[in-house]
């Protein structure tokens, strides 16, 4: 698919990964829209820099992806700010470290925003936006899961089935929107850099980078680039990608 002029809405588009999600995305000529949860100045300045930088329209919006009546509004207001929408990446997501053992610790509280940040808002974006995505003749959803999804690893329980979860969702929403709308997902190992590490334990992200073949964390700008290559496929839909130096094989 010819990506130059399409419409791209990132979620956690102000992240680490997200920002670089962005730059990758409007590179190609994608105008972009960056949803933050809470920075709103951060995110105005990535528009700003994404649309100096690549002569494309950028334009920042907050929403809570926990809420179903701000996501219908996000989904609208993007839409009526460019006019389409043609890919939707689920970047935001949340977490909390908790070792596995200590189930005291995982609380429900935590669990259940754990799950409606990193499953249930997803679940809610792709459906708002799906008649968008179809009206668009070629529809992309990248979903930002885990290698946590893939095995029982990560900063907690709750985040691991939480992206678990996210990568069979990418195969159900596959199923539901094809043939118009694409739907695939990119699963980083550590990433350094991004609020997600921030919030792991130092023992956790030594771990991770000596356990992996390469011996280092992943590359933000590969998964990145992942992201733009599923957005431009026409044949690939349903599946997810691993790229974490060499840790996770599946």
């Amino acid at each position: 698919m010819e990506l130059r002029g399409k419409v791209a809405l990132v979620t956690g588009g102000n992240g680490g990964l997200g920002q670089r999600i962005c730059h990758a995305l409007a590179r190609e000529g994608v105008h972009i829209a960056v949803m933050y949860a809470q920075s709103k100045d951060q995110a105005e300045a990535v528009a700003r820099e994404l649309a100096s930088t690549y002569q494309i329209s950028a334009a920042a919006f907050g929403c809570d992806i926990t809420d179903g009546a701000a996501v219908e509004a996000l989904v609208a207001a993007v839409t009526a700010r460019f006019g389409r929408m043609d890919i939707l990446i689920n970047d935001a997501a949340f977490n909390k470290s908790v070792p596995f053992q200590d189930l005291d610790g995982l609380t429900i509280e935590l669990w259940e925003k754990i799950m409606a940040v990193n499953l249930t808002g997803p679940m809610r974006l792709i459906k708002a936006a799906a008649p968008a995505l179809k009206a668009s003749g070629a529809g992309r959803v990248v979903n930002i899961s885990s290698v946590a999804g893939l095995g029982p690893t990560g900063s907690s329980i709750a985040y691991a089935v939480s992206k678990a979860g996210l990568i069979h969702l990418t195969r159900c929403m596959a199923v539901a929107l094809a043939p118009e709308t694409l739907v695939n997902c990119v699963a980083p190992g550590l990433l350094e850099g991004t609020r997600a590490t921030a919030n792991l334990r130092p023992e956790q992200i030594e771990r991770s980078a000596a356990s992996s073949l390469l011996q280092k964390a992943a590359d933000k700008d590969d998964c990145a680039d992942m992201v733009v290559t599923m957005c431009r496929t026409d044949t690939m839909t349903g599946q997810t990608i691993v790229i974490d130096s060499g840790r996770i094989f599946h």
